[in-house]
């Protein structure tokens, strides 16, 4: 084999390898996030997950993908372990559809001319001529997500054909015979499977140069290319094991379980095959292997391995968590553990991850408010050391979100998930700019209590009646957050500007009973922060839900504070909600004759 020879083998091992990547890519952009929400909702039968593992590893075309989503979900909660399991299982099968395409190389044109136009050598330049083409004009982004698919499978056959043109000389080397006699020890085989596929850190490229091998040099034959595929079924696991370092232990259960799959799928296949197969004679352990013959042989492998397994997905799931068993962590360790690098090769993922930290701080504000609240009525130390507890984490909360999402924001993002950034990333510290108003309400409780005092019954009626409102706004911007629901984000902005009117009303209010004598300066002083702290609450969450509308509106240039000026004197629902919330909170305050 000359030196231009190896050139030409690095070459094609090069373009093979960047084929499939730009590939998978490429498919993944034209699923878009349906793939994703699809695996994550309909995984509640074992059938269903197993199905959708088989789907989703297909079109993506990446069972190391797959498993990463996987690993999300159950890190941000969204899947239980025994869930993700029949999913895996059916990664396995869905990530032989690569092999099976490669086998169009060993269509032969000696029967029809117009089968010489089928093979992969034959339509690879055109394919990618064409694709180049359309990506370099058409300005339409369906067509070019379209034609980087074509481009994806252009280069993997030019690819392959240039492998397979710089392998073709080993067809008569003896030295390589010589070599491949050393797979007659199985062992051998399947280590150097396990290699290929690490170093790949692909089981479709490594099938891939399998398949190259065989159809260059016609001496791969079963014995050879038998222990290789179960080699490389597990060899594929090193990207996901590496990726899930670092993140919660029930996520790394999920890498756990896929490893146990694989390695009780490979004894499964040596046993079968060495032990049974080979002792009755069923199989030509010289028979040569091509590509078709090998992606048949994968295909088989898994298919068998995976359906032998699917009944066992409790008993994985068992012996995965006897293995990594669950750690002792914190409240804010365990929420904010799940936002590592790993999810972001997954970009949705990773965003589904934000949000799940977002519905956390979300729920935690709801309870400081509550708390705080509480401590106007009777106060107690071992609350305001909760409070600071939650305060903590919606402190840390903001900042590994910013963090985290910077990462998110250089990554290749489709629109849909753009716009979610943008809700993401603007709403962040309106959340915890809400907590921070929180633990100001109770350091309002504190002071009072500290410098005893107290609030006339009329203020304390007022006061109460507003802190309703307050929660009803807060309520409902979390809960449109939560399940992002526009219609109800729409109900944000007239409740807040209900609670500005109410709080200017309270102040009035207050300044005629100081005339009048019922109430005293320094409880003035705190009224008024108190007042200030329910009004930047409800402005937060109007923010809030304005993110959530802008997130629904198409086009680009949204303007918050236009958007809201013009609501405010346009539409015909926040003309009704603000009615339905005067008629609730600020006529029942004027009603009162305060």
């Amino acid at each position: 084999m000359s030196i231009l020879s190896v050139f030409q083998l690095i070459g094609g091992i090069g373009l093979f390898l960047y084929g499939m990547k730009y590939l998978g890519t490429s498919l993944q952009n034209v699923a878009g996030a349906r793939l994703e929400k699809t695996l994550e909702k309909f995984t509640d039968n074992r059938f269903k997950g197993f199905s959708l593992g088989i789907l989703v590893t297909a079109l993506i075309q990446s069972s190391s993908a797959t498993t990463i989503m996987l690993v999300g979900f159950v890190n941000a909660g969204f899947m239980k372990l025994v869930q993700a399991i029949p999913v895996l299982l059916g990664a396995n099968i869905g990530t032989t559809v690569t092999g099976q395409i490669l086998r169009l190389g060993d269509v032969s044109g000696d029967g029809a001319a117009f089968l010489t136009y089928i093979k992969p050598s034959s339509f690879a330049p055109l394919l990618i001529g064409v694709s180049a083409f359309i990506m370099l004009i058409v300005k339409n982004k369906k067509a070019n997500n379209i034609a980087a698919i074509l481009m994806g499978f252009g280069i993997i056959f030019f690819g392959m054909t240039t492998m397979e043109n710089a392998l073709s000389p080993l067809s008569s080397s003896e030295k390589f015979r010589e070599i491949f006699t050393g797979f007659s020890n199985p062992l051998i085989g399947v280590f150097m499977g396990i290699l290929l596929a690490m170093i790949l850190q692909s089981s479709s490229a490594a099938v891939g140069i399998v398949q190259a091998i065989a159809a260059a040099t016609g001496d791969v034959t079963f014995s050879i290319a038998a222990p290789m595929i179960i080699g490389i079924s597990i060899g594929k696991l090193i990207t996901v094991l590496l990726s899930s370092i670092g993140t919660k232990r029930e996520a790394q259960q999920v890498t756990t379980a896929q490893i146990l799959i694989c390695s009780f799928g490979a004894v499964l296949g040596l046993i079968v095959i060495y032990l049974i197969l080979k002792p009755l004679g069923v199989i030509d352990w010289n028979m040569p292997m091509n590509r078709g013959r090998i992606a048949d042989l994968n295909t088989a492998y898994n298919v068998i391995a995976s359906i032998v397994m699917l009944p066992f997905c409790g008993f994985y799931a068992k012996l995965a968590k006897k293995l990594r068993p669950a750690a002792e962590t914190n409240e804010i360790d365990e929420a904010l553990s799940g936002l590592t690098d790993m999810l972001l090769k997954t970009p949705s993922v990773a965003l589904a991850q934000c949000r799940s930290v977002m519905n956390k701080m979300g729920d935690v504000a709801i309870e400081n408010y509550s708390l705080s609240l509480m401590m106007h009525d009777k106060y107690d130390p071992a609350i305001i050391e909760k409070i600071n507890d939650n305060e903590r984490f919606m402190d840390k909360s903001e900042t590994v979100l910013s963090d985290y999402m910077v990462k998110v924001t250089s990554l290749n993002l489709r629109p849909e998930e753009i716009k979610l950034t943008t809700e993401i990333m603007h709403s962040i510290m309106d959340f915890e700019r809400i907590g921070d108003h929180c633990v100001k309400v109770s350091e309002v409780a504190a002071y009072n209590h500290e410098a005893k005092i107290k609030f006339s019954n009329r203020a304390k009626e007022e006061i109460v009646l507003l802190a309703d409102a307050v929660n009803e706004i807060l309520l409902t911007a979390v809960d449109a957050f939560t399940n992002d629901e526009e219609e109800k984000a729409l109900r944000v902005e007239p409740l807040s500007k209900i609670i500005n009117n109410m709080g200017e009303t309270i102040k009035a209010n207050h300044v005629r009973r100081l005339q009048a004598g019922d109430c005293s300066v320094q409880a003035g002083i705190s009224l008024v922060e108190l007042l200030t702290s329910f009004d930047r609450i409800a402005a937060y969450c109007s923010n809030i839900a304005l993110h959530i509308i802008e997130k629904h509106t198409s086009g680009s240039g949204f303007d918050i504070h236009g958007y809201a000026r013009d609501m405010r004197a346009n539409s015909p629902k926040y003309k009704d909600y603000y009615f339905e919330y005067a008629k609730k909170y600020e006529t029942l305050l004027a009603e009162k004759n305060y």
